[in-house]
């Protein structure tokens, strides 16, 4: 997945079908046509170099 960021803009672009299939899955749950669209929240810390992985929690 590549991530792009312009200024508070931020651009996720899946490299393979299964990262195309995970960004739909989370674009359904996070954005809702009809209610109020949920929130991407960062969990914990994320370190370059010694953290894998950013965590986010989808809130309400």
């Amino acid at each position: 997945m590549k991530i792009t960021r312009d200024k508070s803009l931020v651009e996720f672009k899946p490299e393979n079908a299964a990262e195309v299939k995970d960004l739909d899955a989370l674009w359904r749950i996070v954005i809702d046509c009809v209610k109020t669209s949920k929130k991407l929240v960062p969990v914990g810390e994320y370190i370059p170099g010694q953290s894998d992985v950013a965590r986010f929690n989808i809130e309400d």
